[in-house]
């Protein structure tokens, strides 16, 4: 074996005793250290440690808050009306070695036992209160008293920390929401019913005011105009009777005229008269007198 080979094995003995001797615990992850399956260190503090080769397991565990989404489940309120709930749970490892000890590290196992004891405390806290109070009346107090409660016991039998527990929705079961929502569109109809009937009777008296006042207004201008057409008519008289005061007998000669000119004024027409009529005086007069 050449003294380049050695070399390269001697180095690649070191990197792999080296990598199995040396390990990084970041500041988002918890650790314990087992030996032949015995835990020898528990809750590692991040940053670089040293174990033994082949001999020493590393466990590492998510220390960030985590988010457990539980089953919807039924429950029943005090009034024994039954609510289908779906909740959902933030929590985060505080003991790690509780934590190991009673879930194995398996992150799974622990979001089942946890969920679990979420819904058996809403089933509690559900069970006390009416439809309203856990619908909208209660519903801080009830999600406060499900994390105290849950904190009381998780911690010591799972070593996790509960941060918060909160309900996403609630609704009826199938057989006691469809008539709910009948009952509802029924009572939203009649509601709409009353509407338009009160809006039918505010637009009728809205049309009504507008008819009456719309006949004032129009009698009132046929009055106005018909005062106007009279003060017109009578100021028309008064100068035509200035002038005819002024000079009779051209007064008479232009009244003559107009009456010629609608007289003659179509050529079919055909008027019988007297020649010496009143209505050819200033015809017969040659002279212009």
């Amino acid at each position: 074996m050449s003294n380049l080979l050695k070399v390269v094995v001697v180095f690649l003995v070191i990197l792999v005793g080296v990598s199995n001797t040396l390990y990084v615990i970041s500041e988002v992850e918890r650790g314990v250290t087992l030996r032949f399956g015995e835990m020898i260190e528990a809750d590692i503090k991040p940053g670089l440690h040293v174990k033994v080769p082949f001999i020493d397991d590393v466990r590492r565990f998510e220390a960030r808050i985590l988010t457990v989404d539980a089953q919807p489940e039924s429950f029943f309120t005090v009034e024994q009306k039954r609510l289908i709930v779906d909740s959902y749970a933030k929590w985060r490892i505080s003991d790690v070695e509780t934590y190991y000890k009673s879930t194995g590290g398996i992150e799974r196992v622990a979001e089942n036992r946890l969920a679990k004891r979420v819904n058996d405390g809403l089933r509690n806290q559900f069970g006390t209160r009416t439809l309203h109070e856990v619908v909208s009346g209660e519903r801080d107090m009830l999600m406060k008293n499900i994390t105290d409660e849950l904190n009381r016991t998780v911690l010591t039998s799972l070593g996790i920390e509960v941060v918060d527990v909160r309900v996403k929705r609630i609704d009826l079961p199938q057989e006691v929401s469809d008539p709910v929502f009948r009952r509802m569109t029924a009572e939203r109809n009649k509601e709409a019913q009353e509407l338009r009937s009160t809006g039918k009777e505010k637009a009728e008296k809205i049309r009504a005011s507008a008819d009456r006042e719309r006949t004032i207004e129009l009698a009132n201008a046929y009055r106005d105009s018909e005062e106007l057409r009279g003060e017109g008519d009578a100021e028309a008289a008064r100068i035509y009777a200035d002038a005819y005061q002024q000079d009779p007998e051209f007064y008479s000669f232009m009244r003559s005229l107009n009456a010629y000119k609608s007289s003659f004024s179509n050529k079919g027409d055909i008027m019988i008269v007297e020649p010496d009529s009143a209505f050819f005086k200033y015809l017969n007069q040659s002279k212009g007198e």
